[in-house]
């Protein structure tokens, strides 16, 4: 209980499990059941403050929730599903790109082309995958993981964690924005089926680099927008400090994407989120995966692209009545 690492918004919660842990340690050293019933009234006191807390949660609430260092990553989601894994590296032009994973893994019968974000879990972690941000090798190096599995007739997975492409210099000009809108281009044409999964950030191009599929889901503490609740704060008000307002602002949650039909569904997670209990968050991702696959494998397969084109085109479009 004490490695467990809380949010701000938690720490209610924090206080009481921290006496629920005091009671339970008091109640094994004195070898007794008389803190029985306290400890079971206090067990359901935490039940009913995380219900309340988490189903009312803020949009910045969910984004610090996605951020959640225990949160589970690409590769913890590709041990849990696959029984066997083969990541493949590089662009074939520059270097591999730590920041994107990728390779066929297989769950039962079905192989599947995983490709994901990945960050770290400590400092050294964090620099070595550069926090999740691709430079355009990842995303060259995705394109050819797309090409290879569309070779062997695969389907492809995708799982979206990114505050957003790498902003350096070098990345420009190694061709960032050319990598990304070339992906963009190309994904709408790989001929077998492509499920995207956003399992934690979904920043900007960072993401959509990688998030042109038949289906499109997000977690359900996750975000997905063109810009961060901190970058826009700062553009619009030149500081971190109306983040909050910012992140309210951008409809960035999921419930919020699924209203406005930019995803097709949302993936539930257990009560606090997914790293509260990761195997059954996997559980649930990889009955979504399976489900689609087997539907999307019997269309057709010009008409899967057709509804794919479709389904991006329809976006944003709306109707103007005249003055």
């Amino acid at each position: 209980m004490a490695n467990k690492i809380y949010l701000d918004f938690e720490k209610p919660i924090a206080e009481l499990e921290a006496k629920l842990e005091e009671m339970i340690q008091m109640a094994k050293e004195k070898n007794t059941h008389n803190f029985d019933e306290a400890i079971n009234s206090l067990k359901e006191s935490i039940q009913r403050l995380k219900k309340e807390t988490y189903s009312n949660l803020t949009p910045w609430q969910r984004v610090q929730l996605s951020r959640h260092p225990e949160r589970p990553y690409t590769m913890d989601y590709i041990r849990a599903l696959c029984e066997e894994f083969i990541e493949l590296h590089g662009d074939r032009q520059v270097r591999d790109d730590k920041a994107i994973v990728g390779g066929f893994g297989r769950i039962g019968k079905q192989t599947i082309m995983f490709i994901g974000h990945q960050k770290g879990r400590n400092t050294k972690e964090r620099q070595y995958r550069n926090f999740g941000m691709a430079n355009p090798e990842g995303y060259r190096k995705a394109l050819r993981l797309m090409r290879l599995a569309e070779k062997f007739g695969k389907p492809i997975v995708t799982l979206i964690d990114t505050p957003g492409a790498f902003p350096g210099m070098e990345a420009e000009e190694r061709g960032q924005g050319e990598a990304i809108a070339r992906n963009l281009r190309e994904m709408f044409r790989i001929k077998v089926p492509i499920i995207c999964i956003v399992i934690g950030e979904g920043a900007s191009g960072g993401a959509l680099g990688i998030a042109i599929g038949d289906r499109v889901y997000m977690l359900e503490n996750t975000w997905y927008s063109v810009i961060s609740p901190e970058s826009c704060s700062s553009i619009l008000w030149r500081s971190w400090d109306y983040k909050e307002q910012a992140a309210e602002a951008l409809k960035l949650t999921a419930q919020d994407m699924l209203k406005s039909k930019l995803i097709d569904d949302i993936i539930p997670e257990p009560l606090g989120g997914a790293h509260q209990d990761p195997e059954t968050t996997f559980q649930t991702v990889k009955q979504v995966i399976l489900r689609d696959i087997e539907i999307l494998q019997k269309e057709d397969i010009t008409q899967l692209l057709a509804a794919r084109i479709d389904k991006f085109s329809r976006m944003g479009v709306f109707i103007e009545n005249p003055a």
